[in-house]
């Protein structure tokens, strides 16, 4: 399995010939090489997470591969060709599969509305949480992907998610909003966390890929 960090949210995890394409959003710079894309997963609704431009060239690019999605995600979109995913279900696309979990984004302020948000494990290998902290039961996780900076989101909170969650490798993402001197920062924080159980933690930059 070959995991690509894309801008901001967005992963290409790549098994064989087949493309998986996670939460392309509005920091993702236009997507190319998508022959080979067999599903597509949005974790929530957030304009960050998932464009009208951004679905559209993978539907033409890849036009059989179903796009996965909470129920929110497809009344923001008003796309009835969304196949609705919750908390618990697993499916299969080429050679992935895909659990599952979560169920709501993190709380950002009382005064605006908490959204569906589903997390994924894909393979049982790599686990991407969306915009929350909510951990897979039970699972060994081989790589997290832990969110950096959001406006719900407090560092510590994200080093103890990483504590938590025990992974064997963690990278970053959900990292946009911050400057390099900051991600820094909040990457060396991320490193401590994840070297208390023995993990590794890399330092992955738009474009950089780790092999499994």
């Amino acid at each position: 399995m070959q995991v690509t960090k894309l801008e901001h949210a967005t992963l290409r995890v790549t098994e064989g010939d087949d493309i998986l394409i996670i939460d392309p959003g509005s920091f993702t710079a236009p997507l190319a090489d998508l022959d080979g894309v067999v599903a597509v997963v949005i974790t929530h609704e957030h304009a960050d997470h998932v464009t009208d431009e951004h679905l559209a060239r993978i539907a033409q690019a890849a036009p059989s591969a179903p796009v996965y999605a909470p129920e929110g995600v497809a009344r923001a979109l008003d796309d009835r060709s969304i196949r609705i995913v919750s908390p618990g279900d697993t499916v299969t696309a080429g050679a992935f599969t895909l659990r599952f979990f979560g169920g709501t984004h993190e709380i950002i302020h009382t005064s605006l509305p908490i959204v569906d948000n589903v997390g994924v494990l894909v393979n049982d290998r790599l686990y991407y949480p969306g915009d929350s902290y909510v951990l897979p039961d039970g699972a060994d996780i081989e790589l997290l992907a832990a969110p950096t900076a959001a406006p719900w989101l407090r560092l510590g909170d994200t080093m103890d998610f990483i504590l938590d969650a025990k992974p064997r490798h963690a990278f970053g993402t959900h990292d946009a909003p911050l400057v390099p001197g900051a991600l820094a920062m909040h990457r060396a924080r991320m490193r401590w966390a994840t070297e208390q159980s023995g993990g590794t933690f890399h330092d992955l930059d738009p474009g950089d890929t780790l092999e499994l």
